[in-house]
This record gives C-alpha cells, sequence and structure tokens, in this order.
C-alpha cells in the first residue's frame, strides 16, 4: 500500500522519516519541494502536486501548518476537493480547534472520503525518536486502518471515540504541557535575579519527584541558553489560544493558560515566533509581574 504525507516541515520529516524505516512505501510533497530531497534519498517518492498524491495512495497524512494551510493544499471548497479525497482516508496530525476538525471530517464523508484524526503530543526530538505520543479519534473501521501505521511515530496511541475526541484530548494535555514549560522558564527567570545557580538549581529539580522527560530537557535549554526550535512559540501560542478557548467554551475557569497566552503572544511579537518555546521567558518582566518585552540580557 502506497501512503501519502504532505507536509515535510519541523515535525513532518521525522515522522516521514520513521515510515521509511518502518517500510512504508511513501509519497511525500511539500509546498517547498527541496524539503523532500532527504527523504527521497531514503526511498520515497516526491509527488509534484498534491493530485498526484491522492492520485497514487488510499491514505493521505496531513501534517501542515495551521487549519488555513489544510484547506488550501486539500482544496476544501474547490471543485477539486472531491475528487481528490472521494475513496481516501484523510489522517490529519496537526492541531487545529476541534470545530474545524468536526466540519472537516463532515466534508470528507460527505465527497465520500473517510477521515482519522491523530494529533500527537511530542516535540521534534520525541518524533526524530518514534515516541510521539498519539491520539486518534474516527470510526472503528477507519481507525484499524490507519492505527499500525501510527506505530513507528508513536510510543503509544489513545483512542478517542468520535471525532474530535482526539483534539479535545490533545489541548487537555497541551494544557498541562504549556504550563509546565511556562513555570519553569519563570522559575529560571526569577532564580537568576535572587543569585541562585542556576546549574545546582538544574541538578535539584532534575534529582527530584517533579522531574520529567520535559523538564530535564527543557531545564537544560534555558540553564545553556539554548532556544534551538523543539517546539516553536509561534505554534505553542496558537495552541495555548486552541486550550483556552476549549476551557471557555467549557464553562472552566482557566486564569493560569489564559495567562500563558499573553506570555506567548507577548514573545512571538518582539522577535522569538521562531524560537523553541522556552523563549516565553524573554516576556517576562520586573517585580511587578507585568508582561513586557525585556532584554536578552536581562531575560538570562
Amino acid at each position: 500500500m502506497n501512503v501519502g504525507f504532505l507536509g515535510i516541515g519541523h515535525m513532518g520529516l521525522p515522522m516521514a522519516r520513521n515510515l521509511l524505516r518502518a517500510g512504508v512505501a511513501l509519497t511525500v510533497w511539500n509546498r517547498a519541494p527541496e524539503k523532500c530531497a532527504a527523504l527521497v534519498d531514503q526511498g520515497a517518492s516526491r509527488a509534484d502536486s498534491v493530485d498526484a498524491v491522492f492520485a497514487r495512495c488510499a491514505i493521505v497524512f496531513v501534517m501542515l501548518l495551521n487549519e488555513a494551510a489544510v484547506d488550501a493544499v486539500l482544496g476544501r471548497g474547490t471543485p477539486a476537493f472531491a475528487a481528490r479525497v472521494a475513496g481516501r482516508t484523510i489522517v490529519q496530525l496537526g492541531t487545529t480547534s476541534p470545530e474545524f476538525s468536526t466540519a472537516l471530517a463532515a466534508d470528507l464523508h460527505a465527497a465520500g472520503g473517510a477521515y482519522v484524526e491523530a494529533p500527537v503530543s511530542g516535540s521534534r526530538v520525541p518524533a526524530e525518536q518514534g515516541r510521539l505520543v498519539g491520539m486518534a479519534a474516527g470510526t472503528d473501521e477507519d481507525l484499524e486502518r490507519v492505527l499500525p501505521l501510527l506505530e513507528p511515530l508513536c510510543s503509544y496511541v489513545f483512542r478517542c471515540g468520535a471525532v474530535p475526541g482526539a483534539l479535545r484530548m490533545k489541548l487537555a494535555a497541551n494544557h498541562f504541557l504549556i504550563g509546565l514549560v511556562t513555570v519553569l522558564a519563570e522559575t529560571v527567570h526569577a532564580a537568576r535575579a535572587a543569585g541562585v545557580d542556576l546549574h545546582t538549581l538544574r541538578e535539584v529539580l532534575d534529582a527530584g519527584p517533579m522531574a520529567s522527560a520535559v523538564s530535564r530537557m527543557k531545564l537544560g535549554k534555558l540553564v545553556d541558553a539554548d532556544f534551538s526550535t523543539q517546539a516553536a512559540i509561534h505554534d505553542v501560542a496558537t495552541i495555548a489560544q486552541l486550550v483556552f478557548a476549549q476551557c471557555r467554551e467549557a464553562g472552566a475557569a482557566a486564569p493560569l493558560i489564559r495567562h500563558c497566552v499573553e506570555l506567548y503572544d507577548r514573545a512571538a511579537a518582539n522577535g522569538h515566533a521562531h524560537e523553541d518555546m522556552i523563549a516565553v521567558i524573554h516576556a517576562f518582566a520586573g517585580n511587578d509581574g507585568a508582561i513586557a518585552p525585556i532584554s536578552d540580557q536581562d531575560a538570562l
């Protein structure tokens, strides 16, 4: 079976590579075709167009930047959409709003296609290791076709019922992740201001009961001032907004994630959009706790 993969970006590249390593016959496409070169060298077939992917592949993975990119690439709302997706199973790996995913599922079914919602939790390093955590939603029949293909990407895959159950679960998981990394950045910012030795602080936290794979990785980056991207500020800012919207829709008080939305938006607006999410440290200000940009020297 030939499988398609649309979107060879920061996360799409390692995920597609892991499918190739598992022996999946893969046809790839990206708006910037040169990004497919490494995968072609490893055995993938590069399609010249989105239509060529759908012509060859019964199952197509989608890992694109945002909702607008998904609509544009699939041709949703145009005559090309139905011709592409009829008889195909679309697997949406990215994080969108649950409402967008529900509407996309309805349009795909109306056009004779199938849909599996399969967002993943984890950044670039777990993606490279095939150790993402997957959440999948759809009909039992569609999930049975797709779940074996998620195994090379994920250490765990959880069934989350019907669409948009997987995205609601993903946003709940990201609620905790975003809060965790944000308070870690605030801790480093405040500790440095108080004259605490950051290397010893790192050892203390890494040795204690609060340590996790995320805290160890992000704390190391903070102490080393390593802002190379694993999960970019602009992506986290978008997801934080989706998390807060889910809380607001449910009527759940969520003051911490609301504050995180402000912090990540501020960090992105002040030149850190393409840095790792720990660059949120640049959004912290002085002792009054106000959200404002600060210099790199003051932040670290």
